[in-house]
């Protein structure tokens, strides 16, 4: 599963991008973030990128949880959003 890395100085519309293309073509992405500016562009970017995919019939979920991680030998806690995309339901037109 690709992981996207997001900055607190990341484009939301930018990473937004990047999760549709990856869900389009893999249905999974993992979004990691370190810090509340970070946390916050990517919470941004997951939810621009479920309006740039429901056009093609796709929803999408995600997973928040904490993972730990080794940064300049220095032990880091990130958020980590793991986002899967599945087919929308489409709702059968009313006689």
């Amino acid at each position: 599963m690709e992981t996207l890395r997001v900055s607190g100085n990341s484009r939301p519309n930018s990473v937004a991008g990047a999760i549709a293309a990856l869900l389009r073509s893999e249905h999974e992405v993992e979004v990691q973030a370190i810090g509340p500016q970070a946390v916050n562009q990517a919470v941004k970017a997951i939810a621009i990128a479920r309006s740039y995919i429901e056009p093609d019939g796709l929803e999408l979920t995600t997973q928040p949880s904490f993972v730990k991680l080794e940064l300049q030998h220095e032990e880091r806690t990130a958020v980590r959003f793991t986002v899967r995309a599945y087919a929308l339901e489409t709702s059968p037109e009313s006689p």
